[in-house]
């Protein structure tokens, strides 16, 4: 679960709601405190039980390098409604959200995180086309080791529980689990009480099926590199999901600008965006 540090908005920031044709969708949206938008839109799409908030620290950092910047909740997630239907969460219902969302925006470049970036790919092979993809601490194929392992627990305490009965097991999973580690990890009480309203405002069933595509999520890095995109695979030093070399492997494949950095020294970098490409840099 992504645990974000802060809550606070930065300057330019706020909440609000992105219409399209495949429904309404929350996000948050900031732009330059001051100055125009002399850079494309950046299109933010969160991971696995994420939402819009994780990209709080790096809001204000793109805005100020000229952007305008979205971050959305995927259907489903936190404060975007979704149905209680599994095939509402195949990948390519999700990548079609991301294409419309795309188009209502203007978007520009696409970056998708954990989870999102599979999304983010998903909404190419259906025909978007961006300036450019981000992939952040994403991977090729099915998410490997111990988070594949918390994932298979997860869906075993669910299997068999009855539609209506699914919230109340995502929420002793919360209280019996979730929540225990991150109080051991020092997390503050109002981000604490921000993850206990996000993962109990999730969809059950979307938690479910997003958990399933994650773990047969299938390789798919040839066919996003014959579609000829620039793309950028950042990764951190201690990023616990994909490991290290698969993601390494990954930007060989897409011919992509590779950066293994800690989370400050990717504030860094955004710091002097505009002397960066793709989602990081100068023109559209």
């Amino acid at each position: 679960m992504s645990t974000p540090t802060s809550l606070e908005l930065p300057e330019g920031t706020r909440r609000t709601t992105v219409q399209t044709v495949r429904g309404e969708f929350a996000v948050l949206a900031a732009m330059p405190a001051a100055g125009p938008c002399e850079l494309g839109t950046a299109l933010l799409v969160p991971g696995y039980t994420g939402s819009k908030e994780d990209f709080i620290p790096i809001l204000g950092q793109l805005a100020a390098a000229g952007r305008r910047v979205i971050a959305i909740d995927q259907r489903g997630q936190y404060q975007t409604a979704g149905p209680d239907d599994p095939d509402a969460y195949e990948p390519g219902e999700l990548g079609a959200d991301i294409a419309v969302l795309v188009e209502a925006t203007e978007t520009t470049h696409l970056l998708g995180h954990s989870f999102g970036g599979l999304v983010v790919r998903e909404a190419v092979f259906g025909g978007c086309t961006p300036a450019s993809v981000t992939l952040l601490s994403s991977g090729p194929a099915a998410i490997p080791g111990r988070r594949a392992e918390e994932l298979y627990f997860m869906l075993n305490y669910l299997d068999g529980t009855a539609p209506d009965g699914l919230g109340t097991k995502v929420a002793e999973i919360w209280t019996g689990m979730l929540k225990p580690e991150r109080v051991a990890a020092g997390v503050t009480d109002p981000v604490l009480t921000f993850l206990e309203e996000r993962m109990l405002a999730n969809n059950p069933t979307g938690l479910v099926t997003m958990a399933t595509q994650l773990l047969k999520a299938e390789e798919k890095t040839a066919a996003l590199a014959a579609r000829d995109i620039p793309a950028f695979v950042l990764y951190g030093e201690e990023d616990n999901a994909w490991p290290a070399s698969q993601q390494r492997e990954m930007a060989l494949a897409l011919n992509a600008v590779l950066l293994m950095a800690s989370f400050a020294a990717f504030l860094a970098l955004l710091r002097s965006a505009k002397r960066h490409g793709s989602l990081l840099g100068g023109g559209e």
